[in-house]
């Protein structure tokens, strides 16, 4: 059997970590190896228990979920962050995916839909609510990579294109033959050329820019 997804909760309230924890427990591919009620704990759990996956609310007192979410960036944390939110507005949600989420879902998500998400992230796939991935768009319209594409090598372009697909760094790996070394240096090289922040603005450009896999 595989190795556990170990999961995070963090969220300033106390029911709905109980109600999380209550039903990702009887996941036989899940763990729950902690709890934080805010973002600063959640930062220094994530950094002491190195969980997989942190499903992490935006609206919290003190650190909020977007500040922690650029700690945890600055920090160099490997955590797939999936926020479980009940705000549906684009000024909350978008800011926490720029940030470097890896995608959101709502606090009213079917239970057997959280198990999939949190698997998917896991995985490496960005999951984006068409709405949200149409503002990020927007935003990238006027923003950062424009006119800059020609800068990429063929196997970059390709290395891109299968990001834009929510392929991980693994998949991309065995698709094109590589090693994952190699795989995250294309990486690496994509966003300082297209001057993005990480792999979810990475995807929206090529998706912007009619880049395929």
């Amino acid at each position: 059997m595989a190795e556990a997804i170990k999961v995070l909760l963090v969220d300033d309230h106390q029911v709905v970590r109980r109600g999380l924890r209550t039903f990702l427990e009887v996941q036989d591919d899940i763990e729950v190896v902690g709890e934080a009620a805010d973002g600063a704990d959640g930062v220094a759990l994530t950094e002491e228990l190195r969980p997989d996956v942190v499903l992490m609310d935006v609206k919290m007192p003190g650190m909020d979920g977007v500040e922690a979410l650029r700690r945890l960036r600055d920090l160099g944390n490997p955590a797939r962050v999936l926020i479980v939110t009940s705000f549906t507005e684009r000024r909350t949600v978008v800011p926490a995916l720029r940030a470097g989420a890896a995608g959101y879902v709502y606090k009213d998500v079917d239970p057997d839909a959280l198990a999939g998400a949190i698997r998917s992230v896991h995985a490496g796939h960005i999951l984006l609510q068409p709405e949200v991935a149409d503002a990020l768009l927007s935003q990238e319209e006027s923003g950062s990579g424009q006119g800059r594409g020609g800068s990429l090598t063929e196997r970059e372009r390709q290395v891109l294109g299968l990001i834009a697909d929510g392929r991980s760094n693994r998949e991309i790996a065995r698709a094109l033959v590589l090693s994952e070394k190699t795989v995250k240096t294309h990486v690496s090289n994509i966003l300082m050329k297209l001057d993005l922040a990480d792999r979810t603005q990475a995807a929206l450009w090529a998706v912007r820019h009619g880049v395929a896999g």
